[in-house]
């Protein structure tokens, strides 16, 4: 197989899988009321269903790479679409939340290692010159995936089962595994590099146990007590690995990558960010189905708008940055996707369709620019040898917010929600009303977090994002 060949097929393979994970990640959503039905459980009990899926990608992506390079892309790639299409079938077939969760767990796994191995091999088949423009070859289909997945999900669990939304993934998995063994390169690493096991314990401990305490606090399940004393614990096992980190030479996540002002702010800023967002895929089904007594597939079509100006918004957001640049762009940004999330709390049944519509593109929008700006300044003062570690370590802390926004989200609906029944559909509504004014207020309060900026920072990948994006 000739260079040329593999240039030629292998965004395809990659876009393949992209499509296949982001489509998979959005179309759950969609059918959160009707697999609690199913279950005989409360839609927000379900959460656990979508945050172990974000959870185990954030826990999985860091050992990609050591996976890659040890047993080679081509192996890698072909295990995690298996187990992605086999824990599909899973996921199908449960019958019970924990059977699902599980499930979810090793659809994340897979996730984790199709992404980053994914882009891996892209980066190694291009050189510079070619490179942003497969990438952004790469990206643009598999937003297809978001932007069908409502509408799918809804229109599979209005006409047959939400458990076949799961079963989409086959056709897609037995194809992208044929493209894989015919196009796919196998790249390994020169120098062996051993797997920090210990880093790996204490992170992924750390992450599971705090996102797991924010769930089911959310449930009422635990007394202050032992919530405090777990949360301790959490908190102890995430400041261990920091010291691991620091005195191991080959850490699962080389944390000194914080001391680069740009890097830092672009990843802690992003993560602060996502609390507020990552919620909003699972509470406006919430809010469409159970409050406002959509049918699914009417829900779907509502998230479209959201995902169709997210990737409008792709071919103008070099446009932005480089006029505006990223300092005005996030702070300002930041402020209009508080405010819009915010409105979606004067979301009620009589709400003309139109103005749900225009809400939604506007939140994309906003969105879209939000993610590409974070995404691309992230590696503006980055050295060559450390934007794999610095790719590694922002990836881990995107799913790790979503996980927690996720979280976050449900939380602070529930808490509003209190001890009255989720059947109440009045009740309902006026929780998510809530739940969108706290979330919006704390996304606007995040944007102090980009006033550290200087005005030209960002400047040295503007150009590569305006190829990109």
């Amino acid at each position: 197989m000739d260079n040329a060949t593999v240039k030629r097929y292998l965004p395809w393979v990659v876009a393949t899988t992209l499509f296949m994970e982001q489509l998979d990640s959005t179309i759950v959503n969609t059918a959160v009321p009707s697999i609690a039905a199913s279950l005989h459980v409360t839609p927000l009990s379900l959460k656990g269903v979508v945050a172990s899926y974000i959870l185990s990608l954030a826990v999985g992506i860091p050992v990609s790479g050591w996976m890659a390079d040890r047993f080679g892309t081509r192996r890698v790639f072909a295990w995690a679409v298996a187990l992605f299409t086999l824990s599909s079938v899973l996921c199908g077939i449960s019958v019970s939340v924990p059977m699902l969760v599980a499930a979810r767990v090793l659809q994340g796994m897979g996730a984790a290692m199709m992404m980053p191995v994914g882009r891996l091999a892209v980066i190694r088949t291009f050189p510079k010159s070619e490179l942003l423009v497969a990438m952004n070859f790469v990206i643009i289909p598999a937003l297809i995936g978001p932007l069908l997945g409502p509408t799918v999900g809804g229109l599979i669990v209005h006409w047959l089962s939400w458990r076949d939304i799961f079963f989409v993934n086959v056709p897609v998995g037995l194809a992208a595994q044929w493209l894989i063994h015919r196009y796919m390169p196998d790249y390994r690493s020169d120098t062996s590099r051993p797997l920090d096991i210990v880093g790996l314990v204490l992170f992924g401990s750390g992450t599971a146990l705090l996102s797991w305490l924010l769930e089911v606090f959310g449930e009422h399940q635990l007394d202050a007590t032992s919530a405090a004393i777990l949360l301790f614990i959490a908190i102890s096992l995430l400041a261990a690995y920091g010291v691991h980190s620091n005195r191991t030479e080959y850490p699962l996540l080389r944390l000194a990558l914080f001391r680069v002002r740009t890097f830092r702010v672009s990843v802690v800023g992003g993560f602060v960010t996502r609390l507020g967002l990552g919620g909003m895929p699972f509470l406006l089904p919430l809010l469409y189905q159970l409050g406002l007594g959509l049918p699914a597939w009417q829900s779907g079509l509502l998230m479209m708008p959201m995902a169709a100006a997210a990737m409008g918004m792709k071919l103008i957001a070099a446009s932005i940055l480089a006029r505006y640049g990223y300092r005005k762009v996030l702070i300002v940004n930041t402020l209009m996707i508080g405010v819009t999330v915010t409105l979606f709390s004067f979301v009620v049944s009589g709400t003309p369709v139109l103005s749900i519509v225009l809400l939604s593109l506007a939140q994309g929008f906003f969105n879209s620019l939000q993610f590409t700006s974070m995404n691309s300044m992230a590696y503006a003062d980055i050295e060559g040898k450390d934007t794999s570690m610095a790719s590694t370590i922002a990836s881990s802390m995107q799913q790790l917010s979503m996980s927690f926004g996720l979280a976050s989200g449900s939380l602070v609906t529930a808490w509003y929600l209190g001890n009255v029944p989720q059947t109440d559909r009045f009740a309902v509504s006026s929780a998510l009303h809530h739940a969108f004014i706290t979330l919006g207020v704390l996304t606007m309060l995040s944007s102090l977090s980009f006033w550290t900026l200087r005005s030209g920072d960002g400047n040295a990948v503007s150009q590569g994002a305006s190829h990109a994006a």
